[in-house]
């Protein structure tokens, strides 16, 4: 992968990581929280893979991406613990909220969970810049 191929896709991924955290929101003030907490996740999906392009890494799968991660930002200090762990709790709740129509989750659960990505999105951003890459 070129530079400009990475450089392009780091900006592909954090436009739809922008566009899918807003989408939530609006879901959720919709009255929408399942819907909400799944776009929440890719929301967070579209961010790591970005980050990870910036270590030429380009995960095969959502588990994938939370072991690149893991093994590349948290492990080596890059990330706290916490952000692995977000991301692995948002995955089991897109999960159950495509998938088990009986999980629910409350308006102020939903906008934690907002403001814990959103600070979450933030530290990725930071570590994107420190990487060289323009946003």
């Amino acid at each position: 992968m070129t530079d400009a191929n990475r450089e392009t896709g780091i900006r592909e991924e954090l436009s739809c990581a922008e566009s899918a955290l807003a989408a939530s929101m609006l879901l959720a003030d919709s009255g929408f929280p399942l819907d909400a907490v799944s776009r929440l996740y890719y929301s967070l999906l579209f961010r790591v893979r970005a980050l990870l392009l910036t270590a030429g890494l380009e995960p095969k799968s959502h588990e994938g991406a939370l072991r690149l991660l893991s093994l590349h930002f948290v492990k080596t200090g890059r990330l706290e613990p916490e952000a692995s762990h977000l991301f692995s709790r948002l995955m089991k709740y897109r999960e159950e909220a495509d998938y088990n129509p009986s999980y629910t989750f409350a308006a102020d659960e939903v906008r934690r969970l907002h403001d814990e990505t959103a600070a979450l999105s933030n530290r990725i951003a930071d570590l994107i810049r420190q990487s060289g890459f323009r946003m």
